[in-house]
């Protein structure tokens, strides 16, 4: 499985963000460590034109506008006629209505390939209801796998629901993801370049069941590697340990991977 990070070196796709402003030089940096090729472009005068010309399309509202939107739309619609697969991050939705329904707008008129976010996000999107604070997943009541199945089945998606267990399912063949480290949550962004990361692999892989999970556990090991380089320290080394250790992650890292077929 982790032959993917070989070929994703080897082909270098480009992976068109429009993201939040919290996180832009950070997933940029996280991208080009791992050795994809970041571009952040939000003007509509141009999303279209960069979306069809990139591997993957990651749409993240966590500072969300209107125009912003209707650029993600743009470039979603854009991506669609290209068969270039797009990523949605949900940022908080749940939290407010405006979140919740541009999350649904988004889904509505663009095909997602992938929506990543946590139990809460993806819940919020699908009309279920389930426990949020500001941006962070408050407790949920019941199966992060059950939910994800039938969410991926509503939207005809690959969903990826991230906590302490990560899930990645189709509807069909669903995977559970141990990898990581507590000090993820420690760190604004760590999510949102997890989706970008997951769009770089789904750049090359059209298993997109496959390109998720080995997104998650790679990320995740990354993410242990880190936490031990920096254990001294904190989370602003920790923050930069991640960037590096995205650099150094492998095909030897495979045993590593924790990771249960929990469907084929």
């Amino acid at each position: 499985m982790f032959e993917l990070v070989t070929k994703l070196r080897e082909k270098n796709p480009l992976v068109h963000n429009i993201t939040n402003v919290v996180v832009t030089n950070f997933t940029a940096n996280g991208l080009l460590s791992l050795g994809a090729s970041p571009v952040m472009a939000y003007a509509k005068e141009e999303v279209e034109d960069m979306a069809r010309i990139s591997g993957a399309l990651v749409l993240n509202i966590g500072t969300l506008s209107r125009e912003e939107v209707e650029a993600m739309i743009m470039a979603g619609k854009a991506a669609n006629e290209q068969g270039v697969p797009v990523v949605l991050d949900p940022v908080g939705a749940g939290a407010t209505a405006f979140r919740t329904e541009m999350s649904k707008k988004i889904l509505k008129e663009v095909k997602v390939s992938i929506i990543r976010g946590n139990a809460a996000e993806v819940a919020n999107v699908a009309g279920e209801k389930w426990a949020i604070k500001g941006v962070d997943a408050g407790a949920g009541g019941g199966s992060t796998t059950e939910l994800a199945e039938k969410v991926a089945k509503q939207f005809g998606s690959t969903i990826v629901i991230t906590g302490e267990k990560d899930v990645i399912s189709n509807g069909t063949a669903t995977n559970e993801v141990s990898n990581g480290h507590p000090l993820l949550t420690k760190v604004t962004g760590t999510g949102c370049l997890l989706s970008s990361v997951i769009g770089a692999f789904a750049a090359i892989e059209k298993d997109l069941v496959k390109a998720a999970t080995t997104a998650v556990s790679a990320y995740g090991i990354a993410a242990e590697k880190a936490a031990r380089s920096a254990a001294e320290k904190g989370p602003g080394s920790f923050q930069i340990e991640l960037i590096d250790h995205l650099s150094k992650i492998g095909e030897q890292d495979e045993t590593f991977a924790k990771i249960k077929t929990i469907k084929e």
